[in-house]
Order: structure tokens, then sequence, then C-alpha cells
């Protein structure tokens, strides 16, 4: 049987005091916690809810990007005309996570501070340059992921906001798993003047940057830039869905597919 104190504070500064209890957790759109739960792979003492909390919500243009709150769930973000003004991109990945069940329900701060390597989120907090806000200070994105389902986060601190610079031109294409529609493999590019950044998800145990595609981009932003790059398989998940060598050429073909829908 479940045994847990669910908590639903109305304030930040709550929250972080109910997350202080042992084996507390905190309950974002609970799309991973809640089927652990299920599994009794999990047993919080206190269930911490951070639906009720304002300052964690909302989509707003923060020095010529976005600002997203950590309670924003998928679909906002998704179909946000300010998002899709500013960066299109970011809307189309939002757009393509899970079903529609889980785009309702699902957060973009649960997302990150999740850190599963198949998310989508991670991609864009990397390459678009992102700030992730906590209650305790700002992590830059290209810090915030150490580790399969491991962050920059310490016990008890709490995703407020992330904010993503404006890029000249982005995109973002995945093969994804035809049931969970997790990415098997993700490629997230983005082009901020002379310099670009590439960003992939699913094909290892944490988002990584292609170093050699940034640099083969940088010089000419065209998918053809590609031709004969490659990541090393080695060290690349492998699993029932895809074997290390087909991620490591689902990176190029994601890469190449990413880089004519930036235009």
């Amino acid at each position: 049987m479940y045994a847990f104190t669910y908590q639903r504070p109305t304030s930040l500064a709550d929250a972080a005091t109910a997350i202080q209890a042992d084996e507390a957790k905190l309950l974002g759109g609970g799309q991973t916690l809640l089927p652990t739960l299920k599994q009794r792979l999990a047993r919080p003492t206190d269930l911490i809810d951070l639906g009720a909390i304002p300052d964690l919500k909302g989509i707003r243009e923060a020095d010529g990007g976005l600002e997203i709150g950590a309670f924003t769930r998928h679909a906002e973000v998704a179909h946000s005309d300010l998002v899709k003004r500013v960066i299109p991109a970011l809307a189309s990945l939002a757009e393509g996570i899970g079903d529609r069940q889980v785009r309702n329900m699902g957060t973009m701060g649960g997302s990150i501070a999740n850190a599963d390597p198949s998310a989508d989120y991670p991609s864009a907090v990397v390459a678009l340059k992102a700030t992730v806000t906590t209650d305790r200070r700002t992590i830059a994105g290209d810090d915030f992921f150490t580790g399969m389902f491991e962050t920059a986060l310490e016990p008890g601190e709490i995703v407020k906001a992330v904010r993503f610079s404006r890029p000249d031109k982005a995109a973002y294409a995945k093969f994804r798993n035809p049931a969970s529609r997790y990415a098997i493999v993700g490629v997230f590019v983005a082009r901020f003047g002379a310099e670009v950044r590439v960003a992939v998800t699913g094909a290892a145990g944490s988002v990584f940057r292609a170093t050699a595609f940034e640099t083969a981009l940088a010089a000419d932003f065209r998918a053809e830039a590609l031709n004969g790059l490659s990541v090393k398989a080695d060290g690349l998940n492998a699993d029932i869905h895809a074997s290390a060598d087909y991620r490591a050429h689902l990176v190029t073909v994601m890469a190449k597919r990413a880089v004519e829908a930036a235009g």
C-alpha cells in the first residue's frame, strides 16, 4: 500500500521547506514518478505537488529569448504563439513529445530534472545556450546534465525556470520510438551568428554536443557539410530498439535533417 504525506504548497519557499523531509519527492507532471510509485520502485515519505505554485508557471520573453517556468506543460510550449514566434524549433520539439496525454501533463522542469537519456528537452537546453534557474542559483545548460538520470541539482534543489537564447536558425529532428515516442536519437541544431551548436539526445547516457559537426556547419551551414562525418559508436546506447552503430548512423542522418529544416 502507499504510505506518504501529500502536500500541495502554494509558494516556492514552502516547497523548499517541505522537500527537506526524509525521502520526500517532488511531483511535477508525474510522467516518471507515478509509474515508479506504481511499481513500488520508490517509497517517498512525502509527495510535494508543485502544481499550485504560480512562480513556476508561464512563458515570457526575456533578454531577446524565452523564459519558461518549470511547471509549464509540454502542450503549453507547443501551442504558445510566443514560443512559435521567438523559437519555433522549441515549439516543434514540444509538439513531438510523447502522446497527447503526456504533453498535457508532463512539465519542462520535470523533464530536465529527471534527465532521461531519451528525453527531448535536454537537447534544446544545450543547443539553445539555456540557463536553468533554481530556488538557489543559476546553472548553465552545458553544466546541467551530468549523466544518465543525473544532473547538477543538489538534494532538495528545485528548478524554477529555464531561459533559452534566441538563435538565428534552429531545428530539431528525431528518430522516435514508435510506441513511446522517446528519441532513439534526436539532434537539435542551432545557429547563433558564426557559432553553431549541435546537441544530441537519445544516443548516449546523457545529452552531448557533436563538436565536429559544429565546426563543419560553422564553416558551411548546409546538410552537405556533414558528409563523411560521424560520431563514434563506442559508449553509445545499445538496446532492443537500436544498436550503438545504428545510433551513430542516426546522429548524422538526424543532424542533416535538422539543418535542412532550419533552412
